[in-house]
């Protein structure tokens, strides 16, 4: 047997090289088997033909008979599969999305779904949800991931700086290779990495007082990781002014603070907290004074769970208080603030006030 054995891997292997069709070289071994077949059945025994072959034609059959089956169940599978049709081709993500979830979010949010204050109806307003976060530097980085992976919907991000080898110390959404990006643009294509099913809008310029309205008109929330208090004081003036919560944060060196300002919701706004920006100099920037690597990711971590509590109405959020943290010291200390009647912005006279009175 091992002779006709031998040849059939030798014709095999030989149209192979060929570039035989398989249909072909099949025909060419069935050929074979069957003359051997043949002979063992012809020829009388002690025939030298016969005895090379095998001798008896009973092995052949049992053989050809194992292959027949072998081959019946191929092609009842392959049978079976093209009446299946296709597979179907994986969920495609769908930022901004409306309707039921996709088996990839549910999969992706299922740790959310569980918790008992957030569910499928929580996690159904982060995705209807549209966050501004104004600056994507220390605290804007973490906040936007977290953001992200919460399934917030739409997040849109302003800020004109581009990316920095001294930012990469603590702005964690950049990376090496995008050094000299637009930081937006940078930002952009971190979370898009981390979560196809968001809409991220970039907005390349620095916010103004021209445009703040018309921005933040199109948000639910906004968050201010800004790193200097003229924007501040702008961002609390336009959220006040469309009623839209605002949550703040601000760090250096080892300390960061962060709390949720929303007058019409009967929290102070920032002005109240921080009436007047402090004399030039006496509030040092990072660049002149320094700030630890983690602290950032700390605060703005908070700032993006402050979010998600207030968009889901899950716990207690911090309108109405502020919390520090210094990290050196391992202390964290909330405080009550309250709105001031004399504010510019919220108390009597100010913005809130005059947009009640149209």
């Amino acid at each position: 047997m091992g002779l006709v054995l031998g040849m059939a891997a030798a014709l095999w292997a030989l149209g192979w090289a060929m570039k035989v069709p398989w249909r072909t070289r099949a025909t060419l071994v069935g050929l074979l088997f069957a003359a051997t077949v043949l002979a063992n059945l012809v020829l009388p025994e002690g025939n030298a033909l016969r005895a090379a072959t095998g001798g008896s034609a009973r092995d052949w059959l049992v053989l050809g008979g194992v292959a027949g089956l072998v081959l019946a169940y191929r092609a009842g599978l392959a049978r079976l599969r093209r009446r299946a049709g296709p597979s179907p081709a994986p969920e495609a993500p769908r930022p901004g999305a409306v309707g039921a979830f996709g088996a990839a979010e549910l999969d992706r949010y299922a740790r959310h779904i569980m918790l008992r204050e957030i569910g499928g109806p929580g996690q159904r307003r982060l995705r209807d949800a549209r966050v501004l976060v104004v600056g994507a530097g220390g605290l804007g980085s973490p906040a936007l991931l977290y953001l992200a992976a919460a399934g917030v919907g739409t997040l849109g991000v302003i800020d004109d700086d581009t990316v920095e080898n001294a930012n990469l110390q603590r702005q964690i959404i950049h990376s090496d290779d995008r050094i000299g990006m637009p930081k937006v643009f940078s930002a952009e294509a971190a979370i898009r990495a981390l979560n196809p099913f968001v809409a991220v809008r970039p907005y390349r310029r620095r916010l103004t007082e021209e445009m703040a309205a018309d921005l933040f008109a199109d948000y639910d929330l906004i968050l201010d990781g800004s790193d200097n208090f003229a924007t501040r004081y702008l961002v609390n003036r336009a959220a006040v002014a469309l009623g839209k919560p605002l949550i703040a944060a601000a760090m250096t060196q080892w300390e960061g603070q962060v709390s949720l300002y929303h007058p019409a919701a009967g929290t102070p706004c920032y002005q109240c907290v921080f009436p007047q920006a402090p004399a030039p100099g006496l509030v040092p920037t990072c660049a002149e004074a320094g700030i630890v690597a983690p602290l950032p990711g700390v605060i703005g971590s908070l700032m993006a769970l402050e979010a998600v509590k207030a968009l889901t109405g899950a716990g207690a959020g911090l309108g109405g208080r502020l919390l520090i943290f210094d990290a050196l010291q391992a202390e964290t200390r909330v405080i009550a603030v309250r709105p001031r009647a004399d504010c510019p912005v919220c108390g009597a006279g100010g913005v809130a006030a005059a947009g009640r009175g149209a």
